[in-house]
């Protein structure tokens, strides 16, 4: 390296990068400075010493707005993988991989239930002690732009059309019934036909749609007529299983995360009951990120998991899996 990029390198005050980075999250100097314990005057003097070095603007702010610009979008973006790789610098240089420390975030959909998950988590942990971990639940739509940004080094979530820069490996399959919840007229109602179901009213996702993640399920509506006003279309499970209990129709909900529901008489499951709509669940993760030790680790160390163990053993409820697996 020579030139202009070289005295660039030796002469930036890499404590710039740091403070447009908390410049960024607080959306304010005032904030930043108080963050960081130093004088809104300094936290200006530095944003212009960052945007003179790199001879560009960064910041577009007045007093009724704060953005950055598409330079310093882009900066932000590699300011959030340089801090990745210094905070993992401590665990790079240990000699014992048992010692390893780090922070792993991840994003979760709503709905994510899964026992082979768990007994993962409950390994890593025993194999890493002192790796910590957090997670942030929300829609799949936003578990993927988590991913994609840096935010979250996985998510596990719903997908259909899947993003170029991102790897998509299937965790677990579940299936999806139909339920209802007392108060209702089919509740308790043993000889229910998929008939009974077409004009009543309905509860669902957002994706419950063709040509979206739960499309198995909006074609199972389609196939069999299902034309009952639509009253709630919702973007995590909680308000949908919510909504279908308090009565304001039928929906869809993955047995397995309600079965101490159905077993509470809290909710009454629908046809069909031997062929239910199933939907993937996805590990995904962005292969070109920059990630510390212990990310890298629980990624490769999941992934490695995932190729051991069938997916029908990571299908639930496991009694429609087996079913399945006779039929094929």
């Amino acid at each position: 390296m020579t030139g202009p990029r070289r005295r660039f390198v030796w002469e930036i005050d890499w404590n710039l990068l740091r403070t447009f980075t908390v410049i960024v999250e607080e959306k304010s100097l005032t904030a930043a400075g108080n963050r960081l314990l130093l004088k809104q005057p300094t936290i200006s003097n530095a944003l212009r010493r960052l945007e003179t070095h790199m001879g560009c603007r960064l910041i577009d702010r007045s007093s009724s707005h704060f953005r950055m610009t598409p330079a310093g979008e882009r900066l932000y973006g590699e300011c959030l993988a340089m801090l990745t790789i210094v905070t993992g610098l401590p665990d790079l240089v240990k000699d014992d991989p048992d010692l390893v420390t780090g922070h792993v975030e991840m994003a979760f959909a709503s709905h994510i239930e899964c026992p082979f998950l768990d007994r993962f988590l409950a390994d890593f942990h025993k194999a890493l002690p002192r790796v910590s971990f957090s997670t942030t639940v929300s829609a799949s739509q936003s578990v993927i732009e988590s991913v994609l940004s840096g935010q979250s080094c996985l998510g596990i979530c719903l997908a259909h059309e899947k993003h170029p820069d991102l790897s998509y490996t299937v965790l677990y399959r579940e299936y999806f019934g139909f339920f209802c919840a007392p108060g209702h007229p089919l509740f308790g109602q043993r000889e229910t036909r998929m008939s009974d179901l077409a004009g009543l009213d309905y509860v669902s996702f957002k994706t419950d749609r063709l040509g979206d993640a739960l499309s198995p399920v909006a074609r199972l509506r389609q196939r069999e007529n299902f034309n009952g006003q639509v009253l709630g279309l919702f973007t995590n499970l909680e308000e949908v299983r919510r909504l279908i209990k308090v009565g304001l129709g039928f929906g869809p909900l993955p047995i397995h995360v309600v079965a101490a529901d159905i077993d509470a008489g809290q909710l009454w499951q629908l046809p069909p009951y031997d062929d239910p709509p199933a939907a993937d669940v996805y590990l995904v993760t962005r292969p070109a990120a920059r990630r510390s030790l212990a990310e890298t680790l629980m990624i490769e160390r999941l992934l490695a998991a995932i190729d051991t163990v069938p997916l029908s053993q990571r299908t639930y409820p496991q009694n429609l899996a087996t079913a399945e697996s006779g039929r094929e």
